[in-house]
């Protein structure tokens, strides 16, 4: 069995960053694709289309946890999967997930970054990317962090460490 990445990032970016940001985003799908690991996010667009556009170049599989209908999806989901929970879905993709990578991001990342420190699940930051990733570990919460997590600014480095984080917390995939 494959490891379940999953990635939280924010639906619309935009500013003079937003190329990079999204770039480093679909490098990150590229990645987990390449690994072989299932891709899982919140389905819609920004951070989460740019990863599953990349996990597709590389014939990755994509599964989306969207908010309330299959109509929300990218196109480069592979499995929408409807939830009608809204927000509340965060915490169902945080607990389906292996390992979180966390790609800029606003409210809705931050909520996903905190079920993610509650529930004990390695993540990874992924810095430079803006939002609320860059100022949570600009922060002094960082080092309240009890999880395992990794900052780095390399999308490659991202998916190489998120892998070796959910083969220690889950060893039987």
């Amino acid at each position: 069995m494959t490891h379940i990445i999953g990635v939280c990032g924010s639906s619309s970016i935009d500013g003079i960053n937003a190329s990079i940001i999204l770039g480093k985003a679909e490098a990150v799908g590229r990645e987990i694709a390449k690994a072989g690991c299932t891709l899982l996010c919140g389905g819609k667009g920004g951070v989460m289309e740019a990863v599953c556009k990349g996990a597709k170049q590389e014939r990755g599989l994509t599964v989306g946890l969207l908010p309330f209908s299959k109509d929300e999806a990218n196109t480069c989901v592979d499995v929408p999967l409807p939830t009608g929970m809204g927000y509340k879905r965060n915490s169902l993709i945080i607990e389906s997930a292996d390992c979180i990578i966390a790609i800029s991001g606003n409210w809705g990342t931050l909520n996903e970054i905190t079920f993610a420190l509650v529930l004990g699940k390695p993540i990874v930051f992924l810095q430079g990317s803006k939002g609320f990733v860059d100022l949570f570990i600009q922060t002094d919460f960082i080092k309240e962090i009890t999880s395992e997590y990794f900052i780095t600014d390399d999308p490659k480095e991202a998916v190489e460490k998120a892998i070796i984080l959910a083969q220690k917390m889950y060893p039987k995939h």
